[in-house]
């Protein structure tokens, strides 16, 4: 009986580490999509001093019937500034990105974790995180 409660908890029931590093990597690269509903494009409308119709005209896209943050062509976030390597709306980050990297696609495996490192300076090093706030980070937004 013991086998299969254990085979029930998460890998990571004991916690992980990370620290964000504010390298930028997962602003930048590949493109991608990070989703945005209606209270994070006011929030970041009201930041940026812009109207909600600005943001949405200029900083998204509509992609398989959800709205999407826009990026370059060299799929950085066009909320990024690569001079500064950070995020320009950071206080507004859209929950995808506030939760980064305690999604459920990097949580299913250590395997999945691991591979996180050689992109994302912070996972795995720094501080604790229990793992009660991985699940609520995680149900936060499935991805």
């Amino acid at each position: 009986m013991s086998d299969q409660n254990s085979e029930q908890e998460p890998w990571y029931r004991d916690g992980l580490q990370f620290t964000c590093t504010q390298c930028g990597n997962c602003c930048t690269g590949d493109p991608g999509v990070v989703w945005v509903d209606d209270s994070e494009i006011e929030a970041i409308a009201e930041l940026t001093g812009k109207s909600k119709g600005e943001i949405l005209l200029m900083h998204t896209r509509l992609y398989a019937g959800r709205r999407s943050l826009t990026e370059f062509a060299n799929g950085d976030c066009t909320f990024f500034d690569p001079e500064k390597r950070g995020c320009t709306i950071y206080e507004a980050r859209p929950t995808q990105c506030r939760t980064w990297p305690f999604w459920n696609s990097n949580l299913e495996t250590k395997a999945s974790w691991d591979a996180l490192s050689p992109d994302c300076p912070g996972a795995g090093k720094g501080a604790f995180i229990s793992f009660e706030e991985i699940q609520k980070r995680a149900s936060q937004t499935d991805l």
